[in-house]
């Protein structure tokens, strides 16, 4: 399920060799935060990895799997209505087919999340 467009946009996004940051806006609105929880959203720690996920495919420009999850950890709520802005910052090591990725989630000194994971590349993307 993709997200980008619906559930958040992208703001900004800042490339460096090894790693990039992005900013998006959460969109209240979306129809996760209907069940998620009426009158009191939050963002399920499952949408936050999606999110990564989808930045570090559109940096590649290539289809990724997730093939493990080293560590995922939440620890702030994440409400859009009280922040709808997070950045995203994305440090990774790419090895052969393989890629190491290490994400923070956060708005100013609040942190959302924490993840480590491994994606295989698959094919390039059309454009």
């Amino acid at each position: 399920m993709k997200l980008f467009g619906t559930l958040y946009k992208i703001l900004e996004t800042e490339n460096a060799a090894m790693h990039f940051s992005s900013t998006v806006e959460l969109n209240a609105n979306h129809i996760v935060y209907t069940g998620h929880f009426p009158g009191h959203p939050v963002t399920p720690g499952v949408i936050q990895m999606q999110i990564v996920h989808e930045l570090v495919e559109k940096h590649f420009a290539r289809k990724l799997t997730l093939l493990t999850m080293d560590q995922a950890k939440f620890l702030t709520i994440l409400d859009p209505t009280i922040t709808p802005c997070i950045t995203i910052k994305i440090e990774y090591m790419n090895t052969g087919d393989l890629l190491q990725v290490k994400a923070i989630g956060g708005w100013g000194k609040l942190v959302f999340f924490r993840m480590q994971s491994l994606f295989r590349f698959s094919p390039p993307l059309p454009v």
